[in-house]
């Protein structure tokens, strides 16, 4: 993708989000069959957060992720990054409700080209946003960028069922029910017909697992979550000093 094409992209995913921001959760689990907390909840085992560890989540949205990485580690700090203002609002609003606002920090930004120094995070997350970012490796290779060595890059994500027939049903709801459902919750038809453009593009599960070993993560594993509609990939940033 040019960088041509990447700025249009690039501004109306940014309209999307600015618009749905006070929507976004009821629509989280309108996508994930309300799922998503479990997937969430799954994902946190296996990261295994000790306490004091930091971490940086992207693309946080409404921050629930950066939230329950900032419990998990009890003391450390995280920082929250989005490239939307609205979201942020509604994320600190969160974060205030439950008094961390000292262990959490916002950040307006962008994912491509991350404001954080070389080896700097125990975990750099992304939840659900991978598929709307212009470049995906270029990300990617960010997070492993400001991961510390030893660290992990996580990745929970919208995926493409491979389990028929679930694959069909999944499928024809996508195309069909959810813009009419977005038309009732946010008003926003156009907006929520690149949803299932944007997971027509994306990768798929081992597709993904493929191009975090291309960026230079090991131990590379991938978990599909709820017969594939969801999936989970983490990466470790090799350790020289092993």
């Amino acid at each position: 993708m040019g960088s041509g094409e990447t700025k249009p992209k690039e501004e109306f995913v940014h309209s999307v989000f600015q618009s749905i921001a006070g929507k976004y959760d009821v629509m989280n689990d309108i996508l994930s069959f309300r799922r998503h907390k479990a997937w969430r909840k799954f994902t946190m085992k296996k990261m295994n957060m000790s306490k004091g560890d930091t971490g940086l989540d992207l693309c946080c949205g409404t921050c629930d992720w950066t939230l329950a990485m900032a419990q998990a580690s009890e003391t450390g700090h995280m920082h929250g990054l989005d490239f939307s203002s609205n979201m942020l609002e509604v994320g600190q609003t969160k974060i205030d409700a439950v008094n961390r606002s000292k262990q959490i920090t916002l950040v307006q930004g962008n994912a491509m080209s991350l404001p954080f120094e070389d080896n700097t995070f125990d975990y750099v997350t992304i939840g659900f946003g991978l598929r709307n970012v212009p470049d995906l490796r270029q990300v990617l290779s960010e997070m492993k960028r400001v991961v510390k060595p030893g660290g992990m890059v996580v990745c929970l994500e919208l995926s493409k069922p491979t389990w028929q027939p679930f694959k069909g049903i999944y499928y024809f709801y996508f195309e069909h029910m959810l813009p009419n459902m977005a038309k009732l919750f946010a008003k926003r038809y156009e907006q929520y017909k690149w949803l299932p453009d944007s997971l027509a593009l994306f990768p798929g599960r081992k597709e993904l697992a493929d191009i975090f070993v291309e960026t230079g993560l090991q131990q590379v594993q991938a978990y599909p979550l709820t017969g594939g509609i969801a999936a989970l990939h983490i990466g470790t940033k090799e350790n020289q000093n092993v």
